[in-house]
């Protein structure tokens, strides 16, 4: 009644010519990924802070060592530390960048917290201790950030509209 099927299944089990990364491996790539990002925007943060801020300077420096440690070669590539020219801010110019700078710093805080949660959940996944202790450590430092800026708030338990905060 039915006709033998005359091709190969394209669903065989027949041995692959590609090479496959263990789950570790996948989970080790994921993780510097996460990281690295996550040194972008603390190193973004250190160009936008006014003042050094020497912790800022710590975190990314064991933030580049993961990296480096996770992807096995030396460490990665950055933008040298950025000093402000001086003068080059005066008069209503001058506080409209400061609104501007603080609006973006709170925006990169917020965006460290959320890659810092990222690489927290990975490694965990792949139980390395160091790496779970230094994205907890950057997730309560960018939390503080945000809630001293008031704006942790802001950004998880916003409500929807204001009727619905009127109505409870």
């Amino acid at each position: 009644m039915y006709e033998p099927i005359r091709t190969k299944s394209v669903h065989s089990t027949v041995e692959q010519e590609f090479p496959h990364r263990s789950r570790e491996e996948e989970l080790d790539i994921q993780l510097a990924g996460h990281l690295a990002a996550l040194l972008t925007v603390t190193d973004e943060l250190r160009a936008t802070t006014p003042t050094a801020d020497p912790g800022l300077d710590r975190a990314a420096k064991r933030i580049a060592e993961q990296v480096a440690r996770l992807r096995r070669t030396p460490s990665p590539v950055r933008v040298p530390d950025p000093s402000p020219a001086p003068g080059s801010v005066a008069g209503s110019a001058g506080a409209a960048r400061t609104a501007t700078v603080d609006g973006r710093t709170a925006a990169l805080h917020r965006r460290a917290h959320a890659l810092a949660g990222r690489a927290l959940v990975v490694a965990a996944s792949r139980a390395d201790t160091a790496a779970a202790i230094l994205a907890a450590q950057q997730m309560d430092v960018h939390a503080a950030a945000l809630d001293g800026a008031g704006d942790l708030e802001a950004t998880s338990a916003a409500p929807a509209s204001p009727a619905l905060s009127a109505a409870h």
